[in-house]
């Protein structure tokens, strides 16, 4: 399911308009990233938490030249750690 395609379900579901729908997801979006930027976490009960992990400068292999070492730059990466009742709604 795309962006559109979860805007248009959650505008059959409730009486909310797409352009409302649209625009919270917007705002949703925003202000997670805005939250994982400054090193803070955004947890939704039951649903899970999305928080981001410091990955460190690392050797690795040149996919170009497989012979040939190459340093990784350390990175901040986003991770999701799903919540009780998505687990359980999945087994």
């Amino acid at each position: 399911m795309n962006k559109a395609e979860l805007i248009e379900t959650i505008t059959q579901k409730t009486t909310l308009a797409r352009k409302d729908v649209e625009a919270v997801l917007d705002a949703f979006e925003e202000t997670t990233i805005a939250t994982l930027k400054s090193g803070g976490e955004v947890t939704l009960t039951g649903f899970g938490t999305f928080m981001t992990k410091r990955r460190e400068a690392r050797m690795g292999v040149n996919p170009q030249h497989p012979t040939e070492r190459i340093q990784i730059p350390a990175v901040t990466v986003p991770k999701f750690k799903a919540g009780k009742n998505l687990k359980e709604a999945l087994k």
